[in-house]
This record gives C-alpha cells, sequence and structure tokens, in this order.
C-alpha cells in the first residue's frame, strides 16, 4: 500500500511497524542532509537522525493531522541538531571539519557544465570560506539559513520548525545571510579584480 505521510503517521501511532518504516525510508535522507549542514559533521548528522526518529516515534501520538509531516519532522530534526550543537559548545568540543570534497558538494549544483580552472579555483576558495563561516554563525541563524538556501523553506515553514515567529525567522535568515556576505566579501573582491 502506497502511504501518504499523514496516512503513514497515523498507522505508525497505532503501532504499525511497516507504516513507521515507511516514513523512515521516504524522509530519512532529508533529514541527514538537514542535520549534515547543521552539525558539518557526517558521525554527528547520523547520531541526529537516529534521534530524530527515535522522537518522532515517540512523539507521534502528538502529530497533528492537519498540519504537514514533512514541517514537524524537520522541527525535530533540526532541534535535534541544535540539542547536539549546544552540548558541544557546552563540552567546548571542535567541529571536525568536512574536508574539500563533502564541503564542496553544494557547488554540484552550480549553474555551468563546463567551468573554466579560474572558476574552480575561486569555487573551491569560497568553499572553504563558506564552511567556517556558516559555522560561526548562531545555532538558529545557521538552521533559519540551511532551510531557507539549501532546503527552500519559506519563511512561514522556517517559523514553525524553529518554533518562533516569521518576523524572528525573517530576521534571523537575514542576519545569517549579512554575516555570511561579510565574510565572503574578500572572495568577491578577489574575483572582480
Amino acid at each position: 500500500m502506497e502511504w501518504t505521510d499523514a496516512q503513514a503517521a497515523k498507522q505508525a501511532s497505532k503501532g504499525n511497524q511497516q507504516a513507521f518504516r515507511v516514513l523512515v525510508e521516504r524522509h530519512s535522507r532529508a533529514v541527514f542532509r538537514l542535520a549534515f549542514r547543521m552539525t558539518g559533521n557526517e558521525q554527528d548528522a547520523e547520531d541526529v537522525v537516529q534521534e530524530t526518529f527515535l522522537r518522532v516515534f515517540k512523539q507521534l501520538h502528538t502529530f497533528d493531522q492537519r498540519a504537514a509531516f514533512g514541517t514537524w519532522l524537520y522541527r525535530i530534526s533540526a532541534n535535534c541538531a541544535l540539542d547536539l550543537l549546544r552540548a558541544r559548545k557546552a563540552r567546548n568540543e571542535q567541529q571536525t571539519p568536512r574536508g574539500d570534497e563533502a564541503a564542496l558538494h553544494w557547488l554540484d549544483h552550480v549553474a555551468a557544465r563546463d567551468p573554466s580552472p579560474e572558476r574552480v579555483t575561486r569555487s573551491r576558495q569560497i568553499a572553504g570560506m563558506l564552511e567556517p563561516a556558516l559555522n560561526r554563525l548562531s545555532e538558529v541563524e545557521r538552521t533559519a539559513f540551511v532551510l531557507r538556501h539549501y532546503e527552500g523553506f519559506d519563511i512561514a515553514q522556517i517559523a514553525e520548525a524553529l518554533g518562533v515567529g516569521a518576523g524572528a525567522a525573517k530576521h534571523s535568515v537575514f542576519r545569517a545571510v549579512q554575516k555570511l556576505r561579510r565574510a565572503l566579501q574578500p572572495a568577491w573582491e578577489v574575483g572582480a579584480g
């Protein structure tokens, strides 16, 4: 049977393990992608995915069937990632860098089919600056930025995922963009020169 998210969530809340498995299989990649972008670390992202689906399983009875399951799931996932980042900060841990290949993953979506060597070099330089700049954002700013610019959420969805008002979500995205622009300014100046 092909369930919608709402149907699968309803069945899973009644104890149907196959329905829960459908939700996990359908959404685990997206949750991992969000968690990886927020934490910058593959192992942490895997931990966030596990914690997210554990919380989903425990909280399915609270899911409002009128809401979008994906938005509800992203809110839980974002909160799990934020909890991990806060715990890391409290322990004063250093984040493991992604490495060049993983950090450049977002460049796979750049439009040019055959970029010039100069463009590839510049793109690598920008990617090398982007990850540390993202890490300097507050947890809320980074989450808002990732949801908006990587996941394509609108402001209302970001607000719901973060559990804040639309104005606060919009302001978080704006602050993140401003901070990233300042951090990446040297790369733009070199490219313009």
